[in-house]
């Protein structure tokens, strides 16, 4: 209950301000209402608080947690946790200890609002919550062609401009631009940065962050013994030469695009070659292709280059969808697998929920229905291609799903988003939010390649905006707009727009390269920041907002299993081609219609290729991947949420997998050092940390080898191998910080 009045109050403090002016006539107690001076000093001082850090989250249609505010009597009546106020005692409001984060409560969340404001509130209620005249004293609008909602004019639907750098107290701290804007943010607040990791931490951040993969110890070693005051540039520099950065950095844009390797559904059949596009985004990064050339080819590779496989294997774009093989309605069926494109266009590249009208307009961004059926026109003439068919490209005639134009469908309006209910008829086009002057884009061919022409183009505001948002998120685990499929009214706001705005007109400006990216970002101090936050920080920004420290991340799903792999040295390195079926337990199996059905089991060796080449079979999902989190394939997933759930540490403790390769840990840990305890502890530590053990630690590890052996009846092989299993499920190797 306390959780879900933490989510809901900050609605409950900003719809507080929409009482005032409709109900001030109806006001049970006239002592509220009737002093002039106090409803001034609700105007002037209460209503910007609440409306600045509250309605956001409960002055619109929906309230969370049960609790309207639309009037007073509905916030003495109060919500789920009962009424927000108590006139009575005041100061034992739920409000009051929300905004003084008291008794678990803690609102807002994204940080205590500053002590003079929270004392303008108490003192607001002390006198009886009064409020002004007026109608709903800053509430939130409900549609989006009401006052504030966003428009044309307003971020992030401005022109990208290059902000001014901001002047800062510490500059020796701001080793770039990055650093500045951030530094700006945190002195204002009274906040210092985080002191600099140490060089063991920041290898290993580095490394994970760019290959996905943890350093070696002699490569540790090495750059820990690097005296040079470039040592941090070269490693950067080397972690992106490497081929595990393509292979890394393409993960994040599959979960993106949504990638799969099969067609779903109950016989959910593998897609023929789809992996072709999977190579195709690796080795993109890997090159550093430019952003605006990998959009083009993705989304119009045929018509850009039609004699070209790469861009013909690019377009594999379209067909990584569900698809269903016998739909009971084959019109709405078609209109749902072009809605998948729209979608995932309008989300990935615009930051735009422009699926959300679909069926109307949208109820909060300023997109009106039309707006989505003008750009699924430009994708209308795909045709029904089904989820099995393949076409040959090129010279040698290589089999590959590519997108595929069929004759020429005239785009409507489908009414209520029903294909038998004709609208208006339209024209290919964007936004209008983003093209005022509504450019024609023409019906014919090429309409695809102008469409990823316009994306690319610097007077659009987003889609630099939103990858610029992308890479800074995948380096901090949080982006500078965190919800950053949404940009909108229902996503959350930007914590540092300027920031944002500097990074994409610098992505702009650089040519769309991508690894220059990288190094303006890895370069600068925050990055080499270390997670140990303050006291200051914990008490003025908890939730980190501001960037005072590096956010400690878990490895992904993908990161746990190839680090395992790594650690035991089975690692099978072989890059490109078809997907490979590692062993999954009859268990998991069975929940299949036919239990083993497409899923061909490979080799020893071929099963200890790195995640990304596990085949991804929508039905059936490897166990370690899918309980740490991998991303659902349905629909794009723009950031991995970390879940902490009982079969995480049940499947690492208990799973095949987790034994099998705590046994290849433990024999190579064993090698060369047979009988040294100490050695083989020390060994452990260091590969899976990455650092070598405190003296504690290291006596510990040694008493429970002894217990293991003297207590628990086990041989010393098997003992070492129990100690492995401990060492792949301690924090200190899921962890980053």
């Amino acid at each position: 209950m306390i959780v879900r009045f933490l989510v809901r109050l900050p609605a409950l403090m900003l719809a507080v301000a929409s009482l005032a002016a409709a109900t001030r006539a109806e006001e049970p107690s006239p002592a509220a209402t009737a002093d002039a001076a106090k409803a001034e000093h609700f105007t002037s001082k209460v209503e910007p608080i609440l409306t600045s850090r509250c309605l956001k989250c409960h002055g619109g249609e929906k309230t969370r947690g049960g609790l309207r505010l639309d009037g007073r009597e509905a916030m003495l009546k109060g919500g789920d946790l009962g009424p927000a106020v108590d006139l009575d005692a005041p100061d034992e409001s739920l409000l009051l200890k929300a905004i003084r984060y008291e008794d678990g409560l803690e609102m807002p969340p994204s940080g205590r609002l500053p002590d003079d404001d929270v004392k303008v509130l108490a003192e607001w209620l002390a006198a009886g919550a009064p409020w002004s005249g007026g109608d709903t004293a800053g509430a939130r609008p409900t549609t989006s062609e009401e006052p504030d909602a966003p428009t044309a004019d307003s971020w992030p639907y401005r022109e990208v401009v290059r902000p001014e750098i901001p002047t800062v107290r510490d500059r020796s701290w701001a080793r770039n631009p990055v650093d500045a804007f951030l530094l700006a943010g945190l002195e204002a607040d009274g906040l210092a940065p985080a002191p600099e990791a140490d060089r063991r931490t920041l290898i290993r951040r580095a490394t994970f962050d760019l290959t996905g993969l943890p350093p070696t110890p002699a490569e540790i070693e090495a750059f820990e013994a690097d005296p040079a005051t470039d040592a941090f540039e070269r490693l950067v520099d080397r972690l992106l030469a490497s081929p595990q950065y393509g292979e890394a950095w393409g993960r994040h844009w599959l979960d993106l695009v949504r990638y799969a390797e099969t067609n779903g559904y109950e016989r959910d059949a593998a897609k023929p070659f789809i992996w072709r596009y999977r190579d195709y985004v690796v080795d993109a990064f890997n090159h550093d292709k430019p952003y605006d050339r990998f959009l083009l080819e993705q989304l119009a590779g045929d018509e850009v280059a039609p004699d070209s496989v790469e861009a013909q294997v690019a377009t594999g774009f379209y067909r990584l969808g569900v698809w269903d093989d016998e739909p009971a309605d084959r019109p709405l069926a078609r209109f749902d697998m072009l809605d998948g494109v729209v979608s995932t266009v309008g989300q990935v590249f615009l930051g735009m929920t422009i699926n959300c009208a679909r069926c109307h307009d949208h109820k909060k961004d300023p997109i009106p229905q039309s707006d989505y059926y003008r750009l699924l026109a430009f994708f209308i003439d795909m045709g029904e291609q089904t989820g099995l068919e393949t076409r040959k490209v090129g010279p040698e005639g290589v089999a590959v799903m590519a997108a595929v134009e069929k004759g020429r469908t005239e785009p409507h309006v489908l009414l209520r988003g029903n294909p038998n209910l004709l609208g208006p008829r339209v024209e290919p086009g964007v936004p209008v939010v983003l093209d005022p002057d509504r450019a024609t884009f023409g019906p014919g061919a090429g309409k695809r390649r102008a469409l990823a022409e316009w994306l690319a183009d610097r007077r659009n505001p987003m889609t630099a905006r939103v990858f610029a948002n992308r890479l800074w998120q995948y380096h901090f685990g949080r982006g500078l707009v965190p919800s950053p499929n949404d940009f909108g009214s229902l996503g959350d706001p930007s914590t540092h727009p300027e920031l944002l705005d500097w990074l994409a007109a610098e992505l702009m400006g650089g040519g769309w390269t991508v690894k220059r990216m990288h190094r303006i970002i890895m370069l600068s101090s925050a990055y080499r920041m270390s997670s140990r936050p303050s006291d200051a920080a914990l008490a003025r920004d908890p939730a980190n907002l501001k960037f005072q420290r590096f956010p400690m991340r878990r490895l992904t799903a993908e990161e746990v299993r190839d680090a395992i792999l790594a650690v035991g040295g089975v690692l099978n390195p072989g890059a490109k081609g078809p997907w490979v079926c590692p062993p999954i337990p009859d268990e998991v199996l069975a929940g299949q219609s036919v239990p083993g059905q497409g899923w061909k089991v490979s080799s020893p060796e071929e099963s200890a290729r790195r995640s990304l080449y596990v085949h991804i079979k929508r039905s059936l999902a490897v166990p370690i991947l899918a309980t740490h989190d991998a991303a659902d394939t349905d629909s794009s997933c723009p950031v991995r949420y970390t879940t902490t759930v009982p079969t995480q540490a049940l499947g690492l403790l208990n799973g095949a997998f987790a034994n099998e390769h705590a046994a290849k840990l433990a024999g190579r840990l064993a090698k060369g050092r047979e009988g040294d305890l100490e050695a083989q502890v020390r060994e452990a530590v260091l590969l899976t940390t990455g650092r070598e053990p405190t003296a504690d630690e290291a006596a510990r590890d040694l008493a429970f080898l002894h217990s293991l052996r003297d207590e628990a009846g086990l041989s010393e092989a098997e003992a070492l191998v129990q100690y492995a299993l401990l060492a792949l499920n301690a924090n200190a190797f899921l962890y980053l910080d």
